[in-house]
């Protein structure tokens, strides 16, 4: 019976965080994917342009065969995931923050040059307690990432329950006045923010917007591009309107853009890099390693929209 190709389409994949955070020579690839000359090499002049395309994770237990070689083991992920993008949106700080010798750990596999954007943690986002003790655990937890000069910002995405209110304004005063760093990125869900005073705010605070796409359902914010510091900053988490509400969190993103999407963004996104010192552009849709395969995709795209 043949062997089946692990490049095949990501048809059967699915979502797992995890892996044991110790450094290893990373597996043996059996040859780059055509598609990964568009997106980074280590080394290469060309990985330093000012477009980062990444996902939001890397550790996925169904990715082994489709993205990574057959046999590897979950410690092996972010070595190869980092020989073939320039960047990672590390998501699982939102749930609970890892001791600094993890993100020391996780820095050893990278290359020079690689990138790590942390989520922040749900405390922070979500409870909002305005504790200084929750931003000194979150700095003291990415130091190892600042200290090697991998690391590259911070997002905070609030839930669609943080309406644009008085209260709700003056907590992002709080954090911008309290957090070290930056950039630091806000992703809002819900549209009362989409006001040209939130984007006032957000400049006059050094704070960096991100634009989203996600389903156009009523409430929820809308596909603005805009930039309100030095960082252009992208997420794409699918456009499931049907499970959106009310499916799992994996069904939520269990969702595969298609070309004619994609090419949608293609000229927003270079519009964003023509007026940021650095654009990233992140893949949320993990569920079903759909990311990797659209992640491509927009590389894909952006080459062909400018070819030089």
């Amino acid at each position: 019976m043949k062997a089946k190709d692990p490049r095949d389409p990501l048809s059967r994949l699915g979502p797992l965080f995890g892996g044991e955070q110790v450094t290893v020579s990373p597996p043996e690839p059996a040859g780059p994917h055509p598609d990964d000359r568009l997106l980074w090499r280590p080394g290469d002049p060309s990985s330093k342009k000012k477009i980062r395309i990444g996902t939001s994770g890397y550790s996925f237990k169904d990715w082994v065969g489709p993205f990574y070689p057959e046999g590897t083991a979950p410690r092996q992920m972010l070595p190869y995931y980092a020989a073939r993008f320039p960047a990672v949106e590390v998501n699982v700080t939102y749930y609970r923050l890892p001791e600094a010798r993890t993100f020391r750990q996780m820095e050893t596999k990278t290359p020079g040059g690689f990138e790590f954007f942390v989520k922040l943690q749900k405390e922070l986002t979500h409870g909002r307690k305005r504790d200084p003790a929750d931003v000194e655990a979150f700095a003291d937890s990415v130091g190892p990432l600042v200290e090697a000069g991998k690391y590259r910002g911070a997002l905070a995405q609030f839930p669609f329950s943080f309406r644009n209110t008085a209260e709700n304004r003056q907590y992002l005063e709080w954090l911008s006045g309290r957090y070290p760093w930056r950039p630091l990125v806000m992703e809002f869900r819900h549209d009362s923010w989409n006001r040209e005073e939130t984007y006032g705010l957000l400049e006059n605070e050094g704070l960096d917007f991100c634009c989203v796409d996600e389903p156009p359902l009523e409430g929820l914010f809308p596909p603005q591009v805009r930039l309100t510091g030095e960082t252009g900053y992208i997420r794409f988490h699918g456009r499931n309107e049907k499970t959106w509400w009310e499916g799992s969190g994996s069904q939520r993103y269990n969702y595969l853009y298609s070309q004619e999407e994609l090419a949608e963004w293609v000229g927003k996104v270079r519009e964003l890099a023509a007026q940021a010192k650095v654009t990233y552009v992140f893949f949320n849709n993990c569920h079903a390693g759909r990311a990797i395969q659209n992640a491509r995709m927009m590389g894909d795209l952006l080459k062909l929209a400018h070819p030089s």
